[in-house]
């Protein structure tokens, strides 16, 4: 049987008695892992994703913890005399798969239905929205200059209309 697990925002396939390196993980050598984020569980033609691949565990042991070779990270640009070294060399965990267990979710199903509870709360922020119509009266003296400005342009446009008359 074999389950697409993700930790480290990464994605793996595992079996039972692979070893691979997994981002840094809180665990001396020699503990236990256990890894419930189990996207996609299989064996031959059944295959089970979604709510039924969520309750699947998988068991893991440290067996050792290093970090990788060194990425040399250079950058340059042109013609400025800029240029710029630096390495970095990440952290990893890598852990032996012991067991792929396909079912163990009882946990996972708890914690789901407290998040609904939460939801009321919600509703006292929209409470506050109210105070915020009382500043939209304040925008209706400023109308008020616009019709002014309207009226002056009135009476020069009177004024060159009358020289235009008295021209002719």
């Amino acid at each position: 049987m074999y389950a697409v697990i993700k930790t480290g925002g990464k994605q793996y396939r595992v079996q039972q008695g692979d070893v691979l390196r997994v981002e840094k993980l809180d665990a001396e050598v020699g503990k236990s892992v256990t890894f419930d984020d189990v996207l996609m569980l299989g064996e031959g033609a059944d295959i089970k994703v979604g709510a039924d691949a969520a309750k699947a565990k998988v068991s893991a042991v440290v067996t050792d913890e290093g970090r990788d070779k060194k990425i040399v990270i250079f950058k340059k640009r042109r013609r400025k005399n800029y240029r710029l070294t630096k390495g970095h060399r990440q952290d990893y965990t890598q852990v032996e798969i012991t067991k792929v267990a396909a079912t163990g979710g009882a946990a996972k199903a708890a914690p789901k239905a407290a998040p609904k509870a939460k939801a009321a709360p919600k509703a006292a922020p929209k409470a506050k929205a109210a105070p915020k119509a009382a500043p939209k009266a304040k925008a209706a003296p400023k109308a008020a200059p616009k019709a002014k400005a309207a009226a002056k342009p009135a009476v020069k446009k009177s004024a060159a209309k009358a020289k235009k008359a008295s021209e002719e």
